[in-house]
């Protein structure tokens, strides 16, 4: 008889929704316990200035609350722009080019046509300007993946480095004095909504998050994006045009990562740099991947993850801290923490039972008799 492991992974049935929600509280609470730990071994200040700190940081005053909100609709358009692909398991890691190409698009039509027409025919062209942009930034590596079978991975990541060497070399040929430093472009300008600058970010992608919701659970074009994403022979096999559905949602995914560049240029910053699109490209794929690849939970695990990241600027300056170093290592414990909550969530561990050597035993004993 084969001997039974130690130590061995079941896979669990699949988990309540409050069950889910009760492991990740666990993790979230325990990460932060260690966190206030850590801050305060390397500082005078005790565990609960950390909490302190991060809330106020975050949620400190109504303007903080609207930057947070702000960030973290930003981020959930860059997840909802990459989720689609995901589904698919084509692995977009092109969010930053995407977003680049989207921002210098706009930023483009604000510097050559700002003041010579109308800002809301400014603002249009910008739209659709942007939006083509990051359509195409996303379709370049789908039209290789589904005709010459390339690796996407790398393809996307090689395009990250092209917008960015095309974002600094139009701001080289904009920039006469050298600085390296657009100034920020007053035509073209989004406009406020209820005299609030933030509002229409939020608004914005909170509605595109529920349209790719609806899109990929309750259309004909969802469905597809899921069996090719199980299995493209078995697409191909109930007459699904495989290569289609990849060019079609690199086509949106692109897309809707260049409308949060527009936000960036005519809604934010109205300048660009080379850091313009901050890494969300990559922040994204933790706040898409800790969802589930579920729009509506993106909604949280984005707001999380702002959350976290703004809520350090303070602990940082609270704490005395000279350099990110401690932040970044709670940022990364916290998130280790919530990721490692989808082991659990997937598997539990089972040990072997204490009885099983008896039972071994007795079972030898009675062939013996036998």
């Amino acid at each position: 008889m084969k001997k039974e492991p130690l130590i061995r992974l079941v896979k669990r049935d699949t988990l309540s929704v409050p069950k889910v929600v009760l492991i990740y509280a666990i993790a979230i609470v325990v990460s932060l316990m260690l966190s206030a730990l850590i801050c305060s071994l390397f500082s005078s200040k005790n565990p609960l200035a950390f909490f302190e700190a991060l809330f106020n940081g975050a949620l400190g005053s109504s303007r903080r609350v609207w930057l947070l909100l702000q960030d973290s609709a930003l981020l959930l358009g860059v997840a909802v722009a990459l989720v689609p692909a995901f589904k698919m398991k084509f692995w977009n890691l092109g969010g930053n080019g995407q977003i680049l190409v989207g921002c210098l698009a706009a930023i483009s039509c604000m510097f050559y046509l700002g003041g010579k027409i109308p800002d809301p025919l400014l603002i249009f062209i910008m739209t659709v300007a942007s939006i083509a942009a990051g359509a195409i930034w996303g379709v370049l590596p789908a039209i290789f993946k589904a005709f010459f079978g390339t690796n996407e991975s790398l393809f996307t990541l090689m395009l990250n480095y092209i917008a960015t060497g095309l974002v600094a070399m139009f701001i080289t040929i904009w920039v006469k004095s050298g600085s390296g430093v657009l100034e920020p472009l007053k035509a073209g300008n989004f406009p406020k909504l209820f005299g609030n600058r933030y509002l229409l970010t939020v608004l914005v992608f909170f509605v595109l998050t529920i349209l790719m919701f609806i899109y990929l659970k309750y259309t004909k074009h969802g469905y597809e994006i899921s069996v090719v994403g199980d299995s493209p022979n078995t697409a191909k096999y109930i007459g699904i045009d495989v290569k289609r559905v990849i060019i079609r949602t690199m086509l949106i995914s692109g897309a809707l990562a260049g409308i949060v560049g527009l936000f960036l240029a005519g809604g934010i910053h109205h300048t660009i740099s080379t850091a313009s699109a901050n890494n969300m490209g990559f922040t994204a794929i933790m706040a898409t991947w800790l969802a589930a690849f579920n729009p509506l939970i993106m909604m949280g695990t984005c707001f999380f993850i702002i959350f976290i990241s703004r809520g350090m600027v303070e602990v940082r300056g609270s704490f005395g801290f000279t350099n990110d170093s401690v932040a970044n290592i709670v940022i990364g414990l916290v998130y280790f923490c919530v990721i490692a909550c989808s082991f659990f969530i997937t598997y539990r561990v089972v040990f072997r039972k204490s009885n099983t050597k008896n039972a071994e035993a007795d079972e030898v004993k009675g062939d013996k008799k036998v």
